[in-house]
């Protein structure tokens, strides 16, 4: 027998009872004669929820996917349900996306709640996850699920849940949910289906999505201008293969080039590295049509259909990608100006964003008038918002992870009517002898020049999640105190909810729920955050810096400048 450590030992041989099926035995036996370190890996610790739900490794174990972690999960949010919604008929609806598994842990997780008496919705086939979020709430469902690990890489799967308003869970429901999970034994998941309470769903829900993507992605476009726009679409495997066309279609734009090749749905997305609309080499395939096909714009989305990455032709007609918060900053404008044209625009009307991404939509959105609103990082922040504030307006929102919400009839990133909204953008700046990314400039010019860049730091297993742990403990022991040679001059530290100003030494309360955040601020406006990702083996480093641009003749010069002050930055700190 290999040399494991006896607590491992103890808690996977906890699983070589007849609770769990054969085939997950043997697994289990084989880790533990020949590879204690991915039995420890496997069994160390109960996989938890972070800001998308849970997500992991694939495979046997506490701390994988599998049909006995979600089983539990399910069981949990069961009980959780009925604790929740007394003497009430419970309705779920659950979705699953294109990767390896999906499928079968869907009919599985459908299958538990229906052995406690809940009706269930299952999709017939994937469907994106905005699509899940529209379905809870066009069902009138208490809950929903969808089985997804967006962007991570093949061996991942993942359990997102959703709340009777369509957004995912958020206190104080989350905590009940986790409480209730960590004191469930295997024994007590109900495992046994009723076959009589899930029910197949699929072109009705289809057909109502599809209309309100529609109806809240369109801004009177002319059919001569929407003629006039090239469309490179790309799925990269994922679900929006389903929709994304369609709505394009929908809403009369003719020119649009899907890639053949990563059309089609496959869990192990076999032309990308990574299926993540963020990183360029993802695009690169559209990109390469977009050059045969002269195509305006190029769109991609992650595998469940809520993420999109936006290129477009810079003004020496060379196609670059956009950044999160470069796409959310001239789709906020965009709908500003649409709501200011049909006198829509009051104090009540808002738009939100997170604590990590670009300070410049605050300036934008102010100027119009609005209310600008930050939450914690993850769309449920955004969607509890909405939910707490029914008397305010909803405009629409993002975050500097490429995901962006168009009003509140999805509460949750929304790549389906995001990629419309990108291409009436297009056509309209089109048609005004303008483009896409020469709107961005202006904006430049108009509310100061921002540039980010995020940092992720992959720091895997035990051995990473200690090392991640450290350095936020050596960044709150430990802070800076000067970045760039500029002096700190504010500390916010979500832990704790306390921001520190160093200049006057005044400790205010920070309103938001806490997390494990730090943003430091210097006097000339350079903004770094730091966090653990709550997805992935991670801690993530944001920088925004910001310069005056005059015209945008000066733009290269002044965008080159920020580029090497976040270089100098990366240097200084070791985030390199």
């Amino acid at each position: 027998m290999a040399d494991n450590k006896p607590e491992i030992l103890a808690k996977a041989k906890a699983w070589l009872t007849d609770i769990f099926d054969i085939d997950t035995q043997k697994k289990i036996n084989n880790l533990i004669e020949n590879d204690p370190k991915e039995l420890e890996e496997s069994f160390y610790k109960n996989a938890a929820f972070g800001t998308g739900g849970m997500r992991g490794i694939m495979g046997v174990g506490t701390n994988r996917i599998n049909r006995y972690t979600l089983g539990k999960n399910t069981q949990g949010l069961s009980n959780l349900l009925k604790a929740e919604f007394k003497g009430e008929k419970l309705k779920v609806a659950i979705a699953y996306d294109c990767r390896n598994n999906s499928k079968e842990l869907a009919q599985m997780v459908a299958e538990v709640f229906s052995a406690n008496g809940i009706e269930v919705f299952l999709f017939s086939e994937l469907r994106p996850t905005p699509e899940l979020s529209f379905a809870v709430k066009y069902l009138d469902c208490h809950a929903g699920i969808v089985l997804t690990a967006s962007h991570n890489p093949p061996e991942y799967n993942g359990y997102k849940v959703y709340w009777k308003d369509g957004g995912q869970l958020v206190p104080p429901q989350d905590t009940k949910l986790v409480e209730i999970i960590n004191n469930l034994e295997y024994d007590e998941v109900k495992f046994k289906a009723k076959p009589e309470l899930i029910h197949s769903i699929d072109k009705e829900v289809d057909k109502a999505f599809l209309k309100a993507s529609v109806d809240n992605g369109s801004f009177d476009t002319p059919a001569p201008a929407k003629d006039d726009l090239k469309i490179v679409f790309t799925s990269l495997h994922g679900t929006a293969s389903t929709t994304n066309p369609q709505v394009l279609k929908k809403a009369g734009y003719k020119n649009v080039f899907l890639v053949k090749e990563q059309e089609k749905p496959d869990g192990e997305f076999p032309t990308v590295k990574s299926p993540n609309p963020e990183e360029p080499e993802a695009l690169k395939m559209a990109l390469s049509l977009a050059e045969e096909k002269n195509a305006d714009i190029v769109i991609g989305t992650d595998p469940d259909g809520d993420r999109l990455g936006v290129a477009v032709r810079d003004l020496n007609g060379e196609m670059i990608l956009l950044n999160g918060n470069q796409t959310m900053l001239i789709m906020t404008w965009f709908l500003l100006e649409q709501r200011k044209k049909q006198g829509k625009l009051t104090n009540n009307s808002f738009v939100a964003s997170t604590i990590v991404s670009t300070p410049m939509l605050k300036n934008i959105t102010e100027a119009y008038g609005a209310q600008y609103h930050e939450v914690l990082t993850g769309f449920k922040w955004i969607a509890k918002l909405i939910k707490d504030n029914p008397d305010l307006d909803f405009v629409g929102g993002g975050e500097e992870s490429f995901g962006y919400m168009v009003g509140d009839f999805v509460r949750d990133k929304d790549a389906v009517t995001a990629t419309l909204l990108a291409c009436e953008i297009a056509a309209q700046m089109k048609a005004n002898g303008s483009s896409f990314y020469k709107q961005l400039l202006e904006l430049y010019t108009e509310y100061g020049l921002y540039r980010e860049e995020l940092i992720s730091l992959v720091k895997k297993g035990i051995e990473g999640e200690a090392e991640i742990k450290q350095m936020l403990v050596d960044l709150r022991e430990n802070p800076w105190k000067e970045i760039d040679g500029e002096k700190v001059v504010l500390i916010e530290d979500y832990h704790t909810s306390k921001a520190k100003n160093l200049q006057d030494k005044i400790e205010e309360e920070i309103s938001i729920p806490k997390s494990n955040v730090l943003i430091y601020y210097t006097e000339n406006g350079t903004k770094i955050a730091a966090r653990p990702s709550g997805t992935e083996p991670k801690i993530k480093f944001y920088i925004s810096v910001n310069s005056e641009l005059d015209k945008i003749e000066n733009f290269d010069t002044k965008n080159a400048e920020l580029a090497d002050k976040i270089k100098r930055i990366k240097n200084e700190l070791q985030l390199g």
